[in-house]
């Protein structure tokens, strides 16, 4: 079961948010992919790929970041 779930431009890359099987276990991936000379998509080395409980605490880790920035950016003063 491979589900893409989310494609978001970067560059002339792309970043894929997509549910993957493997060995019978599901993962969420999160992976860049570039445009190859044949027109298809490939995936680069660069992403990584979780299984859904670990994504859980990254996905709570995140959401403290980006309160942190939002937190900074409301009292820098310039």
């Amino acid at each position: 079961m491979d589900k893409q779930i989310a494609q978001i431009e970067k560059g002339e890359d792309v970043v894929r948010v997509a549910l993957t099987e493997f060995r019978k276990r599901q993962y969420i991936e999160i992976r860049t992919y570039y445009m190859a000379d044949d027109g298809e998509w490939k995936p680069t080395r660069k992403g990584i790929t979780l299984n859904p409980d670990l994504m859980k605490e990254v996905h709570q880790a995140l959401g403290k970041a980006l309160e942190e920035i939002e937190n900074a950016e409301g009292t820098d003063t310039e």
